[in-house]
């Protein structure tokens, strides 16, 4: 059994997973707006990885015998002055994510709780990427996006990103 504490940091997650894939889809609501289908694409994928990111949350609950208390998502809508904005916002949120996912760590630590600990290693892997992968697209954009032949182009790399689910063991 895990601690009342970790099941409860551990709902939350779940929550905060489903509230980014609503964030995310918004952020691709926005390109969409604009015309720019591949930084849709890219967004649209990322909302699917954290879809997928609170059903292992969702599921490692389950597998420790404890239930799921699914609460409100709040709205994430934003108006966005600037093209660049939704990237910055984005590296924001998973910076706040990390963090989210840290705290469970160290709760799990003092628990002496290794099976959480050992289930969040794949998290704080996955967190790497995710804020490499959003400081890159704003790179990028720097770079590039303000030029429109350079938008054109990275749009058009941004398309190619298919969704690949996480092969995480529960």
């Amino acid at each position: 059994m895990l601690a009342s504490t970790i099941v409860t940091l551990l709902n939350e997650q779940v929550n905060k997973e489903f509230y980014s894939a609503y964030l995310y889809l918004d952020m691709a609501n926005f390109y969409a707006d604009k015309g720019l289908l591949g930084y849709e694409n890219w967004f649209k994928v990322q909302a699917q990885e954290e879809m997928s990111h609170a059903m292992l949350f969702r599921q490692y609950l389950q597998n420790n015998g404890h239930s799921v208390k699914l609460g409100a998502i709040a709205d994430p809508s934003k108006e966005y002055a600037d093209l660049k904005d939704p990237l910055l916002d984005a590296l924001n949120h998973e910076e706040y994510v990390t963090k989210s996912i840290n705290t469970i760590y160290e709760e799990a630590q003092k628990e002496k709780d290794f099976r959480t600990q050992q289930f969040l290693d794949w998290f704080i892997k996955e967190q790497g990427e995710e804020e490499m992968n959003a400081q890159e697209n704003i790179q990028k954009f720097e770079v590039f996006g303000t030029d429109k032949r350079g938008l054109y182009l990275l749009n058009q790399e941004l398309q190619t990103r298919v969704y690949s689910p996480p092969s995480l063991v529960l």
